[in-house]
């Protein structure tokens, strides 16, 4: 078994996890449990990553309020309107 100290209710679900036959012992549990902590990580970093690709193309491209696009829908969909009560 693992030298890791765990807080009683992980202990508890661990052993339980090992019980149930899911895991060979705790060493396979904490294993598990922290290749699912380096995938959430990965995906952590991808979501920032993104979240600073779509700030630096906001700041070199511009970037449209709410209002502004609401406002160009609405023309657009004005626009279709008169475009089919003409024809």
């Amino acid at each position: 078994m693992s030298s890791t100290k765990l807080p009683p209710e992980l202990e508890r679900f661990a052993a339980g996890a090992v019980a149930s036959g899911r895991y060979r012992d705790l060493d396979e549990v904490l294993a598990a449990g922290v290749r699912l902590l380096q995938r959430q990580e990965k995906a952590r970093a991808a979501f920032v990553t993104s979240l600073e690709e779509a700030e630096a193309e906001s700041e070199r491209d511009g970037f449209c309020s709410l209002d502004e696009i609401d406002a160009e829908m609405r023309g657009i969909i004005d626009e279709e309107r008169r475009a089919k009560a003409a024809s």
